[in-house]
C-alpha cells in the first residue's frame, strides 16, 4: 500500500480513537465517553497562546489575507469557547519555544509539539491529540532514490530540517552527526519545503500530517518516500510546570473528542484536502552550527 493511502487511512483511524489514549505516558487505556464532561469556567480569563505561524496545518498566515489560521487556531478558539476563556495568540519563533513556557512567558504553547520525555521534565503536556510518523518528503521527479536507504547511502544527497525539533534529532541519528555537510537547516518548515522546490535540497524531513498538507497543496511537485523513519509520535499542547489549564484543556479535548468537533478538525487540517495557502519565496537556509 503506498504511504498516502497509508497516511489516509492512519488519519482516519486516529478520528475515532479517543484523544485520551495519547496521555504523556502513551500507555494508557482510551477514557470512555462520559455522558457529560464537567468542564471548568475559567471566567473569562485571556490566555496567552505561543503560536510560530509557520507550521501547516496546525498555524500560519495566509500569504493573500495576511491572516491566521490553522488547527491550533480553531482547536484553541473552540477550547476556549467551552471553558470561557480569551485566547491571546502571540506569534514567537519555534527557538526557544518551550523553554519560554517553562519559564512562565505563556500560557501554553500550541505548535504540533511532539510530547518527549526531555521536554516533558521542563513543561507540562496536555493529553495528546493526534499521532504521527516522520517521513522524507522529496520532488515528484526524483528518480535517484525510492527508499531512506538509498537516500542515506548517496553522497550527494542533501536533506533539509527545522533545528530545535524532533524531526531535526531524527536527522542528525540517521546522519550519526550534526555537522554533517548533508544536513542543512531552515528556520522554519515552510522555507525548506521552497528550497526542496528549488532544488536547493533533495529531501525534507517533516511530520507526515504536515507533509500531506504540502502534497496537496504542491500535488504536481512534491511527494513522500514510501515508508515511515518513526513510529507513531502523540503532539499535545505545553504548560507551565502545575499549570491549572492542563486539567481544563483536557477535559475540554475530551469533550470535543465525545461530541465529534475534534474529529471534525482533524478531517479539515489533516487530510490531503486542507486548506494550505500557497507557497512563498525561497530564503536561505541558517547553518546549522547556529540550531
Amino acid at each position: 500500500m503506498k504511504l498516502k493511502a497509508l497516511l489516509l487511512l492512519a488519519i482516519a483511524l486516529l478520528l475515532v480513537i479517543p484523544s485520551a489514549v495519547f496521555a504523556q505516558e502513551a500507555t494508557e487505556e482510551p477514557a470512555e465517553c462520559p455522558v457529560e464532561v464537567d468542564l471548568p469556567d475559567l471566567e473569562g480569563r485571556v490566555i496567552t497562546v505561543a503560536v510560530e505561524n509557520a507550521y501547516v496545518p496546525f498555524n500560519f498566515l495566509d500569504p493573500v489575507t495576511g491572516e491566521p489560521a490553522g488547527w491550533d487556531y480553531d482547536a484553541i478558539d473552540e477550547i476556549c469557547a467551552r471553558l470561557n476563556c480569551v485566547p491571546e495568540y502571540i506569534e514567537t519563533s519555534w527557538d526557544g519555544m518551550i523553554v519560554a513556557v517553562s519559564n512562565g512567558e505563556f500560557d501554553v504553547a500550541a505548535d504540533g509539539i511532539t510530547i518527549t520525555e526531555e521536554r516533558d521534565e521542563i513543561v507540562d503536556f496536555s493529553t495528546g491529540y493526534i499521532t504521527l510518523e516522520q517521513v522524507l518528503l522529496t520532488r515528484i521527479d526524483e528518480d535517484r532514490f525510492t527508499s531512506v536507504e538509498e537516500f542515506l547511502a548517496n553522497e550527494e544527497l542533501t536533506l533539509g530540517v527545522q533545528p530545535g525539533t524532533t524531526n531535526y534529532d531524527t536527522a542528525v541519528d540517521l546522519f550519526g552527526t550534526e555537522d554533517s555537510p548533508r544536513l542543512l537547516a531552515f528556520e522554519t518548515f515552510p522555507v525548506a519545503v521552497q528550497a526542496l522546490i528549488a532544488g536547493d535540497v533533495d529531501a525534507v524531513i517533516l511530520d507526515n500530517v504536515a507533509g500531506v498538507g504540502y502534497v496537496g497543496e504542491n500535488a504536481e511537485l512534491l511527494t513522500f518516500i514510501d515508508e515511515s523513519i518513526t513510529a507513531g509520535e502523540a503532539l499535545g499542547f505545553a504548560f507551565p510546570n502545575d499549570s491549572d489549564l492542563v486539567d481544563a484543556f483536557n477535559a475540554a479535548l475530551l469533550s470535543m473528542e465525545c461530541d465529534g468537533t475534534l474529529e471534525e478538525l482533524n478531517a479539515l487540517w489533516f487530510g490531503d484536502e486542507a486548506p494550505i495557502p500557497g507557497a512563498e519565496e525561497t530564503p536561505e537556509p541558517v547553518a546549522t552550527e547556529e540550531a
